[in-house]
């Protein structure tokens, strides 16, 4: 048979599909390696899964975490992690994480070895696209494809186009990848990549971080992608030698690979971007934020809460005060990172400097709990989506920043560089 180039993301879904190749546009039925819940879309799938009256098809394939109302805030919130809980009990699931065991999923899958490269992944929630920085192809679905996937073990999937993000250059001080991402985001739009494979690659991407990696990956879908991927390389390897629980399969793109777009960004001189409301491709640079005063800052999340970020945070607020105006949060993303925080002193750090240090938990990223925003207040969060209502009031403004920046912006009581205050 002659060979067909193919994407990374085509490889990926051609191995789990049984096929020696696919193509953009066609409709496949998948085998899924992992699939993942949270305590606000388990529930759903589990009364439909159950409607249906099967076994689980592999319980160790199921993950589900209570991050998003956990600690319970409320009596309705216990109700959905009470629900989890028993169905975990149930079909002796193996991958449920307590309290005190969970963290922020996206960041806690990758690091316990739950995923690796070329896995498929699904899951009930958008921002499951996180894991493509391993390798591997993942992607959102809703809660009714979620149960059937707990009974059939695959999935329907169209194969997406792929769009090529080549990044060259040399990133400036305290950039990373929540600006890549910003800024590819404010460049493309919130449609720009819609329902395809985000591919990020370039020497930059080869020298960036597998925290800062999971970074841009995360927000893929803020640009309406179906994932965000990044072929792996010895940096992945090192990350998932030993965590991993099963077998991994390394992917990449052939040369002559087709994609339905290049993009070439040369990031020599890109500043720490800044998304102002109400959207994640309303990107400016730092500089041209002007003075706009803040009443509360947000460090954490599953797009920023990893040690990389912590230690970001801590060294622009080494020494300093959190402005008197300001309520700062900082929200480790798994108990991992909580103790490492510890032992690297980054939590005295963050204490002493006036900020409140959180059990982890999605929390205010959603206006869930543990920051909620108040009818006219403006929050800075390292968060991925700064919609209306997102963090709480309608008339509040969520801004979303790289850690330093939102440390920096803690400091001054207003949106501001590290610079300004380091």
């Amino acid at each position: 048979m002659q060979r067909v180039p193919q994407t990374i993301t085509e490889k990926i879904l051609a191995a789990h599909a049984g096929r020696e190749y696919v193509e953009p546009g066609e409709l496949i039925s998948a085998r899924v390696d992992v699939l993942l819940g949270n305590d606000i879309t388990a529930p759903l799938a589990i009364r439909e899964f159950e409607r249906i009256g099967v076994p689980v098809f592999d319980p160790a394939a199921v993950v589900l975490i209570p991050d998003h109302f956990t600690p319970n805030k409320d009596i309705k919130s216990a109700e959905q992690a009470k629900i989890m809980r028993d169905f975990a009990r149930r079909h002796d699931l193996p991958n449920y994480y307590e309290v005190g065991r969970m963290g922020i999923e996206h960041c806690l899958l990758p690091e316990q070895g739950l995923v690796g490269p070329g896995d498929v992944i699904i899951g009930a929630d958008s921002h499951t696209c996180t894991y493509g920085a391993l390798g591997a192809f993942a992607t959102g679905v809703g809660s009714t494809d979620l149960a059937a996937a707990m009974a059939l073990g695959e999935t329907w999937f169209k194969v997406p186009e792929s769009l090529k993000f080549v990044y060259t250059g040399k990133l400036g001080p305290w950039v990373g990848g929540k600006d890549l991402i910003l800024h590819t985001i404010g460049e493309i739009g919130v449609e720009g990549a819609l329902y395809c494979a985000m591919e990020f690659c370039g020497p930059v991407i080869e020298n960036l971080s597998l925290d800062g990696r999971l970074t841009m990956c995360n927000m893929a879908v803020e640009a309406g992608a179906k994932n965000g991927i990044i072929a792996p390389d010895e940096k992945t390897e090192s990350y998932v030698r030993g965590r991993a629980r099963r077998p991994y399969q390394l992917f990449a793109s052939d040369p002559d690979a087709g994609y339905k777009k290049v993009y070439e960004y040369d990031v020599t001189g890109l500043e720490p971007c800044v998304a102002f409301p109400h959207s994640p491709d309303n990107v400016r640079p730092v500089s041209k934020a002007g003075n706009i005063k803040i009443d509360q800052v947000v460090i954490g999340s599953c797009t920023n809460g990893r040690m990389d970020d912590l230690r970001l945070a801590a060294q622009v607020l080494s020494g300093e005060k959190v402005h008197a105006d300001v309520r700062l949060i900082v929200i480790p993303g798994t108990q991992e990172i909580y103790l490492q925080a510890l032992k690297e002193g980054l939590v005295e750090t963050f204490l002493a400097a006036g900020a409140v240090f959180s059990t982890p938990t999605c929390g205010p990223c959603l206006g869930g709990h543990m920051g909620v925003l108040a009818k006219g207040e403006r929050a800075v969060a390292t968060t991925n989506r700064n919609f209306v209502g997102r963090m709480g009031h309608p008339d509040s403004e969520v801004y979303l920043a790289n850690p330093a920046v939102a440390a920096a912006s803690a400091i001054a009581g207003r949106i501001t560089s590290p610079e300004g205050v380091r």
